[in-house]
C-alpha cells in the first residue's frame, strides 16, 4: 500500500486537515485514524507499509536533521492520569506559580463518559505543547517568547515581555497565563532553569507522577523511552489541535 492508497482510507473526523500535512503524517509510517474526547485531535497509527520518510520539520526528526542539538518532547500516556494532581503541586514548587486564579503551567482535563450504563472518567494532561512552529512565537511584537537554539523548548524572556496578551490570544492551546507577580506572560517551560540546567533529565510534573503517565525526553536520543515510545510499531499516537499547523512536540497515546 502506497501513500496514494493510504490517503483513500477512511480517515474519520480529520476532513479539514490540509492534505499537504495528512501527506507528511502517512510519509512518516502514520495513517490518521480519527480523533479523541470529542475535540479537534489528530490520532495516528502506525502503517507499516507507509514510505519510512521522515520530513524533519515534522514531530519526529531523523537524526541530524533538526536545528536544535536536542528536541525535546513529552508522551502522555493518558489512561494511566488518575487526576492525583501531584504534578501540577509538583510544578508549582519548582517554577513558583502563584495561587492566583487563572495560573497554571500544567493542568489536567476531565470528560465524563457511559458506558454500559457505567459512568466513567478519563483524564488528559494538558500543557504547552513546545510546537516546531508556535504561533506564540510569531505574533509577539517584542520576541520576548522564542524556541530555545540549544533544546527547542519554547521559552520566555520576562523582561521584553510588556504584557500585551497577544501570544495567549495566539495560542492555540491555552497554555499562557499573566503573571501579575512578574508582570509578563508565563506558561510550561519543561523546567529548562529550574530542573534541566542542573542537569536532571525529566521535567518536575515527569517526575512527580506515581503512575508514568508523563514520559519527558530527547526525541532525538534513541536510547530515551520517548523514543522507544513513538517509534514503537503499531502504536498509535495522536497530537492535539493538529488543524493549526502549529506541530505540537507533546504526544498522546494510551499505556
Amino acid at each position: 500500500m502506497n501513500i496514494e492508497d493510504l490517503e483513500n482510507e477512511k480517515n474519520e473526523g480529520i476532513e479539514n486537515m490540509p492534505l499537504q500535512e495528512r501527506r507528511k503524517f502517512l510519509q512518516m509510517g502514520l495513517a490518521v485514524t480519527g480523533v479523541f474526547l470529542g475535540g479537534s485531535v489528530l490520532s495516528l497509527t502506525s502503517a507499516s507499509h507507509a514510505s519510512s520518510q521522515i520530513n524533519p520539520d515534522l514531530d519526529i526528526p531523523v537524526e541530524g536533521q533538526y536545528p536544535y542539538p536536542k528536541h525535546y518532547s513529552m508522551v502522555m500516556r493518558q489512561n494511566r492520569c488518575i487526576d492525583c494532581e501531584r504534578c501540577i503541586e509538583a510544578c508549582k514548587q519548582t517554577n513558583h506559580v502563584p495561587d492566583a486564579h487563572g495560573a497554571y503551567r500544567t493542568a489536567i482535563q476531565e470528560r465524563l463518559t457511559t458506558e454500559n450504563g457505567v459512568e466513567k472518567r478519563e483524564f488528559r494532561p494538558v500543557l504547552c505543547n513546545h510546537c516546531n512552529r508556535p504561533p506564540c512565537v510569531r505574533v509577539c511584537p517584542t520576541k520576548a517568547t522564542y524556541k530555545d537554539p540549544e533544546t527547542g523548548i519554547v521559552v520566555m524572556d520576562y523582561k521584553k515581555c510588556i504584557g500585551c496578551k497577544t501570544c495567549m490570544a495566539a495560542c492555540p492551546y491555552n497554555a499562557r497565563y499573566f503573571n501579575e507577580e512578574k508582570y509578563a506572560i508565563d506558561k510550561c517551560n519543561f523546567c529548562i532553569d529550574t530542573r534541566l540546567a542542573e542537569g536532571k533529565k525529566e521535567t518536575a510534573c515527569a517526575a512527580a507522577c506515581p503512575t508514568g503517565a508523563r514520559i519527558f525526553g530527547d526525541l532525538k536520543d534513541k536510547s530515551t523511552e520517548i523514543y522507544r515510545l513513538l517509534h514503537t510499531p503499531d502504536t498509535k499516537i495522536w497530537v492535539l489541535r493538529p488543524d493549526t499547523g502549529a506541530l505540537p512536540n507533546v504526544f498522546y497515546m494510551n499505556a
